[in-house]
């Protein structure tokens, strides 16, 4: 799987007679080969579920373990793209995706969105208690913190007594 995208593109087009797109090709263009092999998951048929199964198949047969975890995430990545997770989980049947070094940045996207999600909660509703109702265009400007300044915003919320107290934080911190 080594290649590079820039190699990968060349092989591609190098096979080709002419430029065309991967959705309009012969999959067992992509079937032959190692490194093309997750492009053939986006490539013409009239069977997709059957052309998911022939690609897992092919990736089945990689002897060398980390081409085959590489080949089989790739693959995975891409059919998610044409079919859904159900099918995709029963056709692979296996957590190599999780190993994917895409997955785990989506995850941890995903995981420091939720973060930031939950102190912007929490701390609308500390201060909902604290100093009464707070305008949308407050609660707009305490939305657009970082992730820092939302921790320093819940410390510093304690000593608040009134909206005064808020605004003039968020006009002292904001970035």
């Amino acid at each position: 799987m080594g290649l590079k995208f820039g190699a990968i593109v060349f092989h591609i087009f190098g096979r080709l007679r002419s430029p065309r797109r991967i959705w309009e090709q012969n999959p067992s263009i992509f079937l032959e080969d190692i490194a093309l092999l997750p492009l053939a998951i986006l490539a013409a048929t009239q069977s997709p579920e059957q052309l998911l199964n022939q690609v897992a198949q092919r990736v089945s047969t990689i002897e060398s373990t980390q081409q085959h975890r590489e080949a089989s995430a790739y693959v995975q990545l891409l059919a998610g793209l044409r079919f859904n997770k159900t099918l995709i989980r029963q056709v692979f049947r296996e957590d190599i995706m999780r190993e994917s070094v895409i997955y785990q940045e989506i995850q941890q996207e995903g995981e420091e969105r939720g973060i930031l999600k939950g102190e912007q909660t929490v701390i609308l509703r500390q201060l909902a208690r604290r100093v009464g109702d707070v305008s949308p265009e407050l609660q707009s400007q305490i939305q657009s913190l970082t992730l820092y300044q939302l921790e320093a915003l819940a410390d510093a919320l304690l000593d608040f007594s009134t909206l005064a107290d808020l605004r003039t934080w968020l006009q002292t911190n904001e970035a």
